[in-house]
């Protein structure tokens, strides 16, 4: 008898180079769809002004997911495997994109398709593949934690639901990422030191708390000048999380799973440093 989870059960899909054949399957049965989002029970008495900077925000973060999944496309044009992913994970940010956008028309408001349309400009390739890798791992997991946190505090029904169902979305596209990136390693040793770099990078620096990798990327655009961008939503959440609880789960769900990705033990930022230095090419002084 096997252990394996039901919904990876895929009959006559044996290929075991095809891990996005089985991530396909399990995300059938966890997916969701617009029409189970409860439209009817809105409520525009609860809807408060920074629920509105919120979606907007969260409609110009998510619409970057077509920019991104061109990308990772490109990038990864020799791996049939994370590319049938890829094209998985796009259609379920895609999604969040959309509901989000439902959601602030029924509350009166809208984002420009000029404005979504500056979010198509594309990605320069990363430092390595499993830096982008990387880079994506860090992503969904801190929208699985601000969507988490901030959909807790939301009292108008409809955004909180659509902020629950992203973040379930979000927490399995980091699982997915964090595999990929593993296999990569697996088969490109020399490339951990750039996955261990791109988890300082983003989450080294104090004054950058609560900030999305997206941010640095797009931050520049001039169509996005004085706009709600995915700053906004993370200031936000900065704001519900007062105490930083949430944001310290945040951490310690990227340590593990970048322990898991490298082998290297890191429990805090200076685990981070020490990797590394253990990474880093030896030089060899010659006399």
């Amino acid at each position: 008898m096997t252990d394996e989870p039901q919904a990876y059960r895929v009959p006559g899909i044996k290929d075991p180079h095809l891990h996005s054949a089985r991530v396909f399957t399990a995300y059938q049965h966890a997916t969701w769809s617009m029409e189970q989002i409860p439209w009817d029970e809105f409520r525009p008495d609860l809807v408060a002004p920074e629920y509105i900077v919120f979606a907007k925000g969260a409609i110009m973060g998510e619409s970057n997911s077509v920019a991104a999944t061109h990308g990772l496309l490109a990038e990864f044009a020799d791996d049939y495997d994370f590319s049938q992913f890829a094209c998985i994970w796009g259609y379920q940010e895609i999604q969040h994109h959309l509901v989000f956008q439902t959601w602030l028309q029924l509350a009166g408001h809208t984002v420009s398709y000029d404005t979504v349309n500056a979010m198509r400009e594309p990605y320069p390739p990363g430092i390595t593949k499993a830096a982008s890798l990387a880079t994506n791992v860090i992503c969904e997991v801190l929208t699985n934690h601000m969507y988490k946190c901030v959909g807790r505090a939301m009292r108008e029904p409809v955004i909180a639901k659509i902020a629950g169902r992203a973040s379930g979305d979000e927490a399995r596209h980091a699982k997915e990422f964090a595999y990929y990136t593993k296999r990569r390693l697996a088969a490109h040793p020399e490339e951990c030191a750039s996955v261990i770099e791109t988890l300082y990078i983003y989450m080294g620096v104090t004054r950058d708390l609560y900030r999305h990798p997206v941010s640095r990327f797009k931050g520049h655009l001039p169509e996005l000048e004085g706009h709600e961008t995915i700053d906004e939503v993370f200031r936000y959440f900065a704001e519900v999380d007062r105490a930083n609880v949430e944001w310290q789960k945040c951490c310690e769900q990227l340590f593990a799973y970048f322990s898991d990705i490298t082998g290297h033990r890191i429990t805090k930022m200076s685990d981070v440093r020490r990797a590394i230095a253990a990474e880093s090419p030896k030089v060899t002084v010659s006399t």
